[in-house]
């Protein structure tokens, strides 16, 4: 099959598109940007190949006899399982890390108690990912750094108080150790990560054991080819790629949103390092745009570092303002300020809640500046990039748009933290054929 790869190298994710010959989206990747950008880049790319062969299997099992009717409870636990055993990879990666660490001189009074409580959050860790998989809990963030980081916490702070080494000291071991994993590729290959996660999967019959098997296995030797790659976001240029297969986040948002939602005129990206208001035609294309062109303030970076100020993960602060009871008036959206005006608030005796609320309204506040300069909202509406997923973000957006612009049709894809990379994606489509078209 060929294929036609979109990057998207945010400041805070990476995400990865494909589409095929008819321009459908067949394959999606994510990966945080933190660490290394190259790495990042590469990540997202796998993510999304791997993806794409899922989207392949899905089809196929949906034809294969042997398997049934029980083919997309099928589907659903072999992905789990496959996520499973990508997740455990890396956490494998991490203990051995850490366990080099060990052997320091940092810890020469305290190894053996570190060595012991690491044994022990780190089978906290797997019971945890055991559940998630298992279907047993809900998946609290996409990222290995969220996941893992938000289990090891809990089961740090459990062995600190059952009288182990001292909190801090435990997880400035996983702060240590975190990058180096985020770098490190996953050894095994596709076709052998889902034979793992087949051997997980336990509601099937032998037969049909037999039947997915033999899919599996074409599945992982189909041949995806990569036609073409074109790259946006905040660090594209260290994407390499040719020049003509650079596009800017503006274009690429734009034509995105389009395609998500072809009634689109209007769309507002905030990401993690920039605020994006864009106007555009009936075909996608942009006609007007503004950008905040000082600093990170109103950003999801923003969010971020109020989320590191609280020590709760940027997935938590969404539920947490949506709990509010009133909103706190957020004088500043200064990225620099926003930990001093939190504490100060906290001080004062509000709530966390109502202050968190206010931050997301204050953003919202800001990002409307950007909307009137760039030509106000028009109907529809389109709601890209990552803090897209932040419900109360959106509550919020809702709420202030409704009150400068009356009723409108507000749009927010599933795929909204994608829509750059649909975009570069089908710039990618489009200039292969162009470029068959003048052969």
């Amino acid at each position: 099959m060929d294929c036609f790869v979109g990057i998207d190298l945010g400041s805070t994710t990476t995400k990865a598109v494909i589409v095929d010959a008819n321009g459908r989206i067949v394959g999606r990747g994510i990966t945080n940007s933190r660490s290394n950008y190259d790495v990042a880049a590469q990540v997202a790319r796998n993510e999304a190949f791997t993806n794409a062969r899922f989207d392949m299997l899905g089809q196929a099992l949906r034809h294969e006899a042997g398997i049934g009717e029980s083919g997309a409870a099928f589907e659903l636990a072999l992905t789990a399982g496959y996520r499973h055993e990508c997740f455990l990879g890396q956490l494998a990666r991490l203990e051995d890390h850490c366990r080099r660490d060990l052997d320091s001189d940092r810890y020469t009074g305290d190894r053996r108690a570190m060595g012991h409580a690491l044994e022990v959050i780190m089978d906290g860790i797997r019971k945890d990912a055991a559940a998630v998989y298992g279907g047993g809990a809900a998946a609290r963030s996409d990222f290995f750094r969220d996941l893992a980081g938000a289990s090891y916490i809990e089961h740090a702070a459990h062995v600190a108080r059952e009288g182990g080494p001292a909190f801090d000291r435990l997880v400035g071991l996983f702060d240590r150790n975190i990058i180096p994993v985020e770098n490190e590729q996953e050894t095994r290959t596709f076709a052998q990560l889902l034979m793992a996660a087949l051997d997980r999967v336990s509601d099937v019959s032998p037969a049909q054991r037999n039947a997915a098997s033999g899919v599996l296995r074409r599945v992982a030797a189909a041949d995806l080819r990569e036609v073409s790659a074109v790259g946006t976001g905040y660090g594209r240029v260290r994407l390499p790629f040719p020049k003509e297969n650079i596009r800017s986040e503006i274009l690429c948002h734009g034509l995105g949103a389009h395609l998500l939602f072809p009634g689109t005129r209007t769309v507002l990206d905030i990401g993690g390092q920039d605020t994006k208001a864009i106007q555009v035609d009936e075909n996608g294309v942009v006609t007007s745009f503004q950008m905040n062109d000082r600093c990170a303030a109103g950003c999801g970076r923003y969010l971020g570092y109020i989320a590191d100020e609280m020590n709760i993960g940027l997935h938590e602060l969404g539920p947490l303002a949506l709990g509010a009871r009133r909103r706190i008036k957020i004088n500043s959206t200064c990225t620099v300020f926003a930990g001093a005006e939190f504490r100060d608030r906290l001080a004062a005796g509000q709530a966390r809640e109502d202050i968190v609320a206010g931050l997301h309204r204050a953003i919202i506040l800001r990002a409307m500046s950007l909307l009137a300069r760039s030509g106000g909202i028009r109907n529809e509406f389109t709601f890209t990039g990552g803090v897209g997923r932040n419900a109360a973000a959106v509550k919020a957006l809702a709420e202030v748009a409704q009150d400068n612009y009356g009723s409108l049709t507000i749009n927010i894809a599933t795929d909204s933290i994608y829509t750059g990379a649909i975009g570069a994606a089908t710039f990618a489509l489009r200039g292969a054929v162009q470029g068959a078209a003048r052969n």
